[in-house]
């Protein structure tokens, strides 16, 4: 669905559209829309109303109860910070004494309603008109219009008079939709987003995970964030927002948990102990290992490998930890003869650090037995291996136990 095809939805027969949908939506798709249609809908209507509906049950993930009344765009909510990303950082900036706040690439609105409802005045700015008037929409579904002003103007010609923070969140896609990897293609351009710190000193910007970290504002605190184990976000926090060097941020089940650290240390190497565990992504991403090795009293598998050993369980949320059965030969043929001996039917397969395929290894090893197991493919010391692991749950004894 574009922008332009939510704007009939607006009016109050959209409303009804909307209503009637709802109430036919769990049925057969085609079915519903020739119901609506029976009932004289515009077939545009009906198809936008059905879409909507749709969009709203698949958006009550992100944004909760919210969803059912906001509007959405399959690239805006696919594209959307989180509720409880963006009213984390909402209360951060509010904790800093912000209370005015530019949100300039606010797309349908997602952290300008979380800026909102933390108490700040938002200057909400979109450069495509059709969003910009999703983003009015949600804003005043949601009751908040008293406190934010939607601007549809482009993000490089707005002045950031009277305003004590910029959140930038620049497009990281194309016209047609395809992810866009170098900053220098984002929009607004690259030098105007890292520009914003000289201007207004308070300011967050919101960038894909992958991002370089040689590429973040001098002084800046990167911070990684992940949601129930999926990356979905870096930001920069810059100037007086800056805390630490970095951050690897979790938020699982609602919950939040942090480790920080500069991203610079290197973990020591020593041999396979009887565990390993697998660091979260954004831990990962915000090159925290060190940092969490130390905290695990473990060592890393090979320097250049995210796998952390230890020879007791030690309980965390910032990894997955496995007990370490044994290792196996690596060549296909001892493998695959070492798994059947074990009666290995259900294979979980890890790597980092390895070369192959998973899902063609998985063809390859033919297995057919009865018993589960996890399987890492990885490096220790350099040289290729393949180690047996079975899951450990968070009070450290081994699961099935």
């Amino acid at each position: 669905m574009r922008p332009e095809d939510v704007q009939p939805l607006f009016t109050a027969a959209g409303r009804d559209a909307l209503a009637a949908a709802s109430e036919l939506h769990d049925g057969d798709p085609l079915a519903a829309a020739s119901a609506l249609r029976a009932r004289g809908m515009p077939p545009e209507l009906a198809a936008a109303a059905l879409t909507q509906v749709a969009l709203r049950r698949r958006a009550a993930a992100k944004f909760g109860t919210d969803a059912a009344v906001m509007f959405f765009t399959r690239a805006g909510l696919e594209q959307a910070t989180r509720a409880t990303v963006a009213r984390r950082r909402a209360e951060r900036l509010a904790a800093a004494g912000v209370t005015r706040v530019a949100d300039l690439g606010c797309g349908i609105g997602a952290d300008t309603i979380a800026f909102a409802r933390a108490g700040m005045r938002v200057l909400a700015v979109e450069a495509d008109p059709a969003t910009a008037e999703v983003a009015r929409a949600n804003v005043q579904a949601l009751g908040l219009a008293d406190r934010v002003l939607v601007e549809a103007r482009d993000a490089t010609e707005t002045p950031l008079v009277a305003i004590d923070a910029v959140f930038c969140d620049p497009a990281r896609r194309t016209s047609g939709g395809r992810r866009v990897f170098d900053p220098r293609a984002y929009s607004p351009p690259w030098d105007f987003v890292t520009a914003l710190p000289a201007r207004v000193p308070h300011t967050v910007l919101k960038l894909a995970p992958g991002i370089d970290h040689a590429l973040l504002p001098e002084g800046a605190e990167g911070e990684w964030v992940s949601v129930d184990g999926d990356v979905v976000e870096a930001a920069a926090w810059c100037g007086p927002l800056a805390e630490v060097p970095r951050r690897a941020t979790l938020v699982r089940d609602g919950r939040v948990a942090h480790i920080t650290g500069t991203g610079d240390r290197k973990a020591p190497v020593g041999p396979i102990g009887s565990y390993l565990y697998d660091p979260d992504g954004a831990v990962v991403r915000s090159h925290l290992i060190a940092e969490l090795a130390e905290t695990l009293d473990g060592t890393l598998l090979d320097e250049s490998i995210a796998y952390i050993t230890t020879q007791s369980p030690r309980a965390t949320v910032f990894a997955k930890c496995y007990a370490v059965t044994e290792t196996l030969p690596i060549a296909l043929k001892k493998l695959r003869a070492a798994l059947r001996d074990r009666n290995i039917g259900a294979l979980q397969i890890l790597k980092r650090g390895s070369a192959h395929d998973v899902e063609d290894l998985r063809r390859q090893l033919r297995l057919q037995g009865t018993e589960s197991a996890v399987l890492a493919l990885t490096r220790i010391d350099h040289q290729p291996a393949a180690i047996l692991l079975r899951p450990v749950d968070a009070r450290g004894a081994a699961a099935g136990r």
